[in-house]
């Protein structure tokens, strides 16, 4: 009888284009998270939990091909008892998902309907360096008011959100633009409605902050040559036409009102273009009385990302302060954040028009930010351990970790193999925890505790000499009852 093979074991491998998160990286992202949604609470935004998995029924036309349902997102199909069923999708985004929500429970909200979510959203995509298919989002929407007041306060929430998790004033800039002003330039150019060509102006637009204002020109008319010599084909239109365009991307001056002037200038008698700057001008007005300044909001015509999704004010949150990049050059962190007006997509359920806005921010890049100006990413601090020396005695141990965590105070029972002590010590140095408590069977008759200051000790044996070490102990023995007094007291000095 031929010998039965045994199954493959498993290869253990993260799958391409997700990653695993461990203690400071997912603790790092919580406390983010918490001051963010400290900010969306205190400007009335109530939280929200959607599901993880929709229809691509619902999610729709925004996804990037919706002949082929699985193609940029995580799909799968549902069978019944007749070999039907619905495709179902992990969600790409967290606008979607509420566009669904406040369709299916409108009647119930309150309008507007202000919420924030936070949560992880899935993209079936080619992971590269840095992009990965899993990554979390951080939305606040608001859902039913066409009032650019809506927009100003999401600008300002947005500026606040920045400064509350740790980017000071004038490492980042919120910009504003509209799609509306957009329209009015293309409507100047005499593009028609519905046709290709407004698409592609569009896709070149988009472009602006990679090849600039010469590029920009050269791709709306003959083409041009990329960095690696290909010829990328032009849009076709001459040079007369293309003028608006260009004049609307370089539209931003030193002063507000000249900005509106230029934009005037671009969209012509537009009328469109002109609902668009009155817009604009709105939101100014509104964030200038709330004390929200050009040095931390400004109105920026150059923001161009997204224009093709939304339908109004479009906003973006860039962060101003230099990084180097993988090859050592020097260059602006760049957006962490950015949304705008969509007042069509909750239209895809009801057949009625319902304004919407908001943003998103993306997590993993702020809190990449945030380590770069060094406000995270230190040495995190893990629990007092409290180490085993007699494993008949697990009980008096469980009682000293019991009345550290009662002082609130973060601490654990070593729960390895306590035969080698020194063992126990590389755990604690592996935890990376401030102190070890120590009672053997002389601590226990004697009434004390031997507590170790492990922060301290590891800089002594760094640079210390002889004399220094007996003259900075890091060890202390106290009696037993004043256990929790000196943890506290060693961690205080440690904080200072």
């Amino acid at each position: 009888m031929a010998k039965q093979k045994k199954a493959p074991r498993p290869k253990a491998a993260t799958p391409k284009g997700f990653r695993d998160y461990f203690g400071t990286e997912v603790t790092e992202r919580t406390q983010m998270l918490h001051q963010i949604a400290g900010v969306y609470h205190r400007y009335g935004f109530e939280a929200l939990e959607s599901s993880a998995v929709e229809t691509v029924e619902a999610l729709g036309k925004f996804l990037p091909d919706v002949d082929r349902p699985n193609e940029g997102v995580f799909a799968w199909q549902e069978f019944d008892d007749n070999d039907q069923g619905d495709w179902m999708a992990l969600r790409y985004d967290l606008t979607a998902p509420l566009a669904r929500v406040y369709a299916q429970h409108r009647n119930d909200l309150p309008t507007p309907y202000r919420r924030y979510a936070m949560g992880p959203v899935w993209r079936n995509e080619k992971p590269g360096p840095g992009r990965y298919r899993q990554f979390y989002q951080c939305d606040a929407d608001t859902v039913g008011t066409a009032s650019m007041a809506a927009d100003a306060e999401i600008c300002a929430m947005l500026s606040d959100t920045l400064e509350t998790v740790g980017i000071p004033r004038g490492d980042y800039l919120v910009r504003v633009n509209n799609r509306k002003v957009l329209n009015g330039v293309l409507e100047a150019m005499g593009l028609p409605e519905g046709e290709g060509a407004r698409d592609n102006v569009l896709r070149t637009i988009d472009k602006f902050d990679k090849v600039g204002e010469s590029g920009v020109r050269e791709l709306l008319t003959k083409g041009r040559l990329d960095a690696s010599g290909a010829f990328i084909d032009g849009v076709g239109l001459s040079e007369d036409q293309a003028e608006p365009v260009l004049a609307f991307l370089t539209s931003k001056a030193d002063d507000v009102a000249k900005t509106f002037q230029n934009l005037r200038t671009a969209v012509g008698a537009s009328g469109i273009g002109a609902e668009g700057i009155a817009e604009l001008e709105q939101i100014a007005e509104l964030l200038d009385a709330g004390g929200y300044g050009a040095d931390r909001i400004e109105i920026d015509p150059s923001v161009v990302r997204g224009l093709g999704y939304y339908t109004g004010p479009v906003y973006e949150a860039e962060l101003t302060f230099e990084i180097f990049d993988e090859k050592g050059r020097k260059r602006q962190f760049g957006s962490v954040s950015g949304g705008g007006r969509y007042d069509d997509l909750v239209k895809r359920f009801t057949g009625q028009a319902v304004p919407a806005t908001g943003i998103s921010i993306g997590v993993d890049r702020l809190l990449a930010a945030l380590r770069e100006k060094g406000r995270i990413g230190g040495r995190t601090e893990g629990p007092v351990v409290v180490t085993v020396m007699d494993r008949d005695r697990m009980a008096d141990y469980q009682t000293m970790v019991a009345e550290l965590r009662n002082a609130s105070i973060r601490a654990e029972v070593y729960l390895g193999n306590p035969k080698n002590f020194g063992n126990q010590l590389k755990y604690a140095d592996k935890r990376n925890s401030p102190v070890a408590v120590i009672e053997g069977g002389d601590e226990k008759a004697n009434g004390v505790v031997q507590i170790k200051d492990l922060i301290l000790g590891a800089k002594i044996a760094e640079s210390a000499t002889l004399e220094e070490w007996k003259e900075r102990p890091s060890q202390f023995e106290v009696p037993r009852g004043q256990l929790v007094a000196k943890v506290r007291e060693i961690l205080a000095g440690q904080d200072s």
